[in-house]
């Protein structure tokens, strides 16, 4: 059937969540609060120690301290709107603030990428020239650095929301997912997409391809420089101070990697077979991903984990 004769003004949006498994939802509901929690608690802490610790005052800890504001600014954008779809079947939302958590959700994908990228350019600089990382990672430098990651996260999410929104839409707009996930939304469009598809493109390659270049030649140059140090000592000190930052690289891009890139096998209607897990990653993706990064900040860094200890024996001692 011709889907462009159904096309009517936008007034909201069905998301259809896991209303298909209802077994799950309780399950999940409970789960993805409990995480959110986590991910408030966890990255909650490293701003803090990040702001109150003067030894914490270095482009690295700035870096991480913004990663950790993002990453709760990212999950409280989607997660009381996944927790909502638990609770309610086929949850409606208005077209306005469908967009809104689009614009949200997309600038804060976009902005930690160039943020990762950042931070593997503080790490080269900081293990390949270290007599100059106090000049070239001044706060002259950094500051902006952060304010560029954000500005140009929030710049490709207008572009993308404003793109995806001004299409007409088919049916009931029933959007196959927990959020307004972009590409979700794109398949209801009635009319022809190649705009978005190749506004989409271009993003990928300045906010994905371009980060992942600069941490990879970076990491290239650290590990070279790692291995000519002498001592084993020394080479595990170098390393220490950027295996927590790989790490969540490798935890990023992973899932970023496995959820876009791998093909997805339609059906006639042009849904997917294999929507469950599909939305499964994206919960990864979305939830368990913010939440492992305090996680993996404060058992791999000697700095943070001083921090947390010297906060927490404070709070105690002042009771």
């Amino acid at each position: 059937m011709d889907r462009s004769n159904e096309t009517s003004p936008v007034m909201g949006f069905i998301l259809l969540g896991l209303s298909a498994h209802p077994n799950l939802e309780k399950v999940f509901f409970v789960l993805i609060l409990l995480m959110y929690l986590v991910i408030l608690l966890g990255n909650g802490v490293l701003i803090l120690v990040t702001m109150s610790d003067s030894r914490l005052h270095t482009p690295m800890y700035f870096f991480l301290g913004n990663l950790s504001f993002l990453d709760i600014c990212y999950t409280t954008s989607s997660v009381p709107l996944i927790l909502d779809s638990f609770l309610t079947p086929r949850k409606t939302i208005p077209s306005s603030a469908c967009a809104v958590q689009m614009f949200l959700s997309f600038a804060m994908g976009a902005t930690e990428c160039v943020l990762l990228g950042m931070m593997a350019f503080d790490r080269y600089v900081a293990i390949c020239n270290p007599l100059r990382y106090p000049v070239v990672m001044s706060k002259a430098a950094y500051v902006p650095m952060a304010v560029g990651s954000w500005a140009a996260g929030s710049t490709t999410a207008t572009v993308q929301t404003s793109l995806a929104m001004r299409l007409p839409f088919c049916g009931d707009n029933v959007i196959n997912h927990f959020t307004c996930e972009i590409l979700a939304v794109l398949k209801l469009a009635c009319a022809d997409i190649s705009i978005n598809v190749i506004s989409m493109a271009v993003a990928n390659v300045i906010f994905l391809a371009v980060p992942v270049l600069v941490i990879f030649v970076s990491y290239v140059f650290i590990i070279a420089t790692i291995l000519r140090i002498p001592s084993a000592e020394g080479r595990k000190k170098a390393f220490s101070t950027c295996s927590a930052h790989l790490t969540v690289v490798v935890v990023f891009y992973g899932t970023i990697l496995f959820m876009y890139g791998k093909p997805k096998s339609k059906d006639t209607q042009g849904t997917d077979k294999q929507d469950l897990p599909d939305k499964l990653i994206s919960l990864f993706y979305g939830v368990v991903t913010p939440m492992l990064n305090p996680i993996i900040y404060s058992l791999r860094n000697k700095d943070v984990k001083a921090a947390v200890r010297n906060l927490v024996a404070h709070k105690c001692s002042s009771q």
